[in-house]
């Protein structure tokens, strides 16, 4: 069994200096966490895989192909493997955890 708690979260995410930290990866899934601060610019590009994110602290806008939805606190949305998407217009720092299914970037070089 795995178990985190968010202050344990948060506290590698900082220590590891990125935005995002993977805390979890098996075959079938892989889940971390994301940071960005108010103002902050997203640059990540489509995934090969699904994926979910789970906002848990903070405000913004995420664009997902060609719609634009505001993120707040409980807000899940769905991104299919390939479409591009990226969170903007962040007005609150946003802590947002991330699931992928199968687990990120496994799917990568099968696509070669």
């Amino acid at each position: 069994m795995n178990a985190f708690t968010m202050s344990g979260l948060m506290s590698a995410r900082e220590q590891s200096g990125e935005p995002y930290y993977e805390f979890l990866r098996v075959s079938a899934m892989s889940a971390g966490i994301y940071q960005l601060e108010a103002g902050a610019v997203d640059l990540q590009q489509p995934h090969t895989e699904d994926e979910v994110y789970y906002v848990v602290q903070g405000r913004g806008q995420l664009r997902v192909g060609e719609e634009n939805i505001s993120v707040e606190p409980g807000s899940i949305v769905f991104v299919e493997a390939g479409v591009e998407h990226r969170f903007h217009t962040i007005t609150e720092s946003l802590t947002v955890f991330v699931f992928f299914a199968p687990a990120e970037y496994s799917l990568r070089d099968k696509q070669k």
